[in-house]
């Protein structure tokens, strides 16, 4: 018999929830205890059976303590306080965790925290799961806390791009332009058509960038893919291609907007 101990009832649901859609082998009992909340007992008779509580209780974890656990990282370890930043830091964290198993050798978080439980399992016959959560997961706050360190630093670029798109919307809102509009063919870079059809050759695109101190906006002369744009500074942008998330694309209608409109490439007037 296993004895498994729990604070709140939540946590107790999603464990029931998770064991019965694996098997419905397990038998439970569930009964309050004064001292640690609330207390199950399980009937414990295969290696399968354990398999299924250890995966339940990771689960268990996942639901309702990793953001708590990646956000005390964040105050303990890297003196966050900010509401805001702490949620965006831990979103980050968690999409970080879930789609890149090398961040944790080659494990996926839940496996990981299943092999913790595992091994518990079979050393004990009672399991204080706040216990384990506090007291047993050192190895794993230590990789969480690199992974969090990950996070902050793609947090802090993705300030600073935030903030230079602000600077070049600003720009961009004080500058008059001669231009009605530019064709913008998708690629490896971009390719500039002005509105007969003409293709602006890279030469042709120096000429026009080197009239333009694009130093002011932090912008390289060398740059040929948002930098012409912005010395052109068309009153439209047409941008013809199969995805309007490529990220040369979409830093393009972030800085323009509703200067912007994304075609299919089967819509492009001219020849390439």
């Amino acid at each position: 018999m296993l004895e498994i101990y729990f604070r709140t009832n939540k946590e107790v649901t999603c464990f029931c929830d998770v064991v019965y859609q694996i098997t419905n082998e397990i038998h439970v009992q569930w009964e309050t205890h004064k001292d640690w909340g609330n207390r199950l007992y399980v009937r414990v008779l295969t290696a399968d059976m354990k398999t299924a509580i250890a995966k339940a209780l990771a689960d268990v974890f996942m639901t309702y303590h990793l953001t708590d656990f990646i956000e005390k990282i964040l105050r303990d370890k890297y003196y966050y306080t900010n509401g805001e930043e702490l949620k965006r830091i831990s979103h980050l964290s968690e999409t970080m965790l879930l789609e890149d198993q090398i961040l944790l050798k080659d494990k996926c978080l839940n496996d990981w925290l299943q092999a913790i439980f595992f091994e518990r399992i079979l050393e004990d016959t009672a399991i204080h799961f706040q216990s384990i959560i506090q007291f047993r997961l050192t190895d794993l706050k230590n990789a969480l806390t690199q992974i969090v360190g990950l996070a902050i630093d793609d947090y802090k670029r993705e300030e600073e791009h935030q903030a230079f798109i602000h600077m070049l919307r600003e720009y961009m809102n004080r500058k008059k332009s001669d231009h009605d509009c530019i064709h913008v063919v998708q690629g490896d870079n971009f390719s500039f058509f002005d509105p007969d059809g003409e293709r602006l050759t890279s030469k042709k695109l120096m000429q026009i960038m080197k009239q333009e101190p694009l130093y002011i906006v932090g912008l390289d002369g060398k740059e040929m893919n948002l930098a012409p744009l912005i010395a052109i500074a068309p009153n439209k942008i047409y941008i013809y291609g199969e995805d309007p998330s490529e990220p040369k694309t979409m830093t393009v209608i972030n800085v323009f907007q509703e200067k912007v409109m994304f075609l299919p490439l089967s819509e492009f007037p001219f020849s390439i």
